[in-house]
């Protein structure tokens, strides 16, 4: 603090610098403690030219920001008020409006959370689920739509019922039409739907996982499979007939003896592509090879799966595989030996046809039936 100079028993102070008719807070070399200050005022006032400051501010609002001098900037922000005046006013130089309706909907929202008055009180959430444009009408169409797509599905492969609600009381004396009805409601896999063929559905209901151990049909099935590649297993059901006719009943021995001539006869006269007949005949020679190996093409075949079939537990259509590390193995096995149109996915295909797989689904009515065929040893007139 600096000393005030006295003369003749007359005390001065510095000249205070005011702007607007404000005094102006001087840095602190030149300040005087606040007693003197306030005698020094006194004194010099009468004496002063201007018009009277206004009065100092009182000690008890001594707390308010003080005036700011025009040489420095305070780094610090202006205090924001927001509760002292009505009119949401600020003394500051920077003014931030808050709006009124929203403090009041946050408090009713945290109010409504934490307080339940029971049905008369209407929370803020339940106007939120409510409304339409929300996330949660939303949400609920879009679960709708769902639930309308899946029953669509059902309706379309024949799921609509569970399997434990389809028993029904039937009469003891049954005539044959409601036999019949009774056939057609059968639970069948997915892949059987109302609008297959009879053909194809009665292969399904008849050999399809049926274990096979007949060399001949083994043969035949092999073959089958390879041609419904690019093709579908009905249209090769209808011409299961012309195959066994151009290759002599699919006996092994005979094919093998085939000339260029008969094959080509074969192609004129049943329609089957030279590719595929010559992959028969070369197939038939490979087969008799294994025989003198492994003593016939059924102990060949069923030893991949140590003679007994795999059973599996598929519960919808789209899970059963195209291939399998089972059909992989034997293709490669087969492909290594010389065989012809055995690939991965047409050895499943095999597998599933000669009953080396049971692929039935567990809610078809032919699960159960293949299971029980599979767990029964071979006869010697099978094999």
């Amino acid at each position: 603090m600096s000393k005030a100079k006295v003369t003749l028993g007359v005390e001065t102070t510095p000249a205070v610098a005011r702007i607007n008719g404000r005094p102006v807070l001087q840095p602190t070399c030149n300040r005087v403690p606040s007693l003197d200050r306030r005698n020094s005022l006194k004194k010099v006032l009468p004496k002063s030219s201007p018009p009277p400051p206004p009065p100092l501010p009182s000690p008890p609002k001594a707390s308010l920001t003080p005036p700011i001098s025009p040489k420095s900037k305070s780094p610090r922000l202006p205090a924001i008020k927001r509760g002292s005046d009505t009119n949401g006013l600020n003394s500051s130089s920077e003014k931030v409006v808050i709006p009124k309706n929203s403090i009041i909907k946050t408090l009713e929202r945290k109010k409504s959370k934490s307080f339940k008055e029971g049905e008369a009180s209407l929370s803020y959430t339940s106007l939120i689920l409510e409304s339409p444009g929300s996330i949660a009408a939303v949400r609920r169409e879009q679960m709708a739509l769902q639930q309308a797509e899946r029953k669509m599905r059902i309706a379309h492969y024949g799921r609509s019922k569970s399997a434990k609600f389809e028993a029904r009381v039937v009469p003891l004396e049954t005539s044959t039409s409601e036999e019949t009805e009774s056939n057609e409601e059968k639970k069948r896999c997915s892949f059987i739907t109302s609008n297959s063929d009879p053909i194809y559905v009665a292969y399904h209901d008849e050999e399809w996982g049926v274990p096979v151990h007949d060399h001949k049909m083994l043969f035949e099935l092999l073959v089958l499979s390879g041609a419904q590649v690019g093709s579908d297993w009905t249209s090769i059901l209808k011409k299961r007939q012309d195959f066994r006719d151009a290759f002599s009943g699919f006996d092994a021995e005979a094919i093998a003896n085939f000339t260029d001539k008969q094959m080509m006869a074969i192609t004129s006269e049943y329609g089957i592509e030279i590719s595929r007949v010559r992959g028969v005949v070369d197939n038939s020679s490979r087969i008799l090879e294994v025989k003198k190996e492994f003593g016939s093409f059924e102990k060949y075949i069923w030893g991949f799966v140590n003679h007994k079939p795999i059973s599996t537990q598929y519960k919808f259509g789209h899970k059963i595989p195209v291939k399998t590390s089972k059909s992989e193995s034997i293709s490669k096995d087969m492909v290594r030996r010389g065989f012809r149109f055995v690939g991965p996915t047409v050895i499943h295909s095999f597998m599933q046809a000669a009953g080396l797989t049971d692929d039935h689904l567990i809610t078809c009515h032919r699960h159960l039936p293949c299971t029980l065929l599979a767990a029964r040893k071979p006869t010697e007139a099978q094999l």
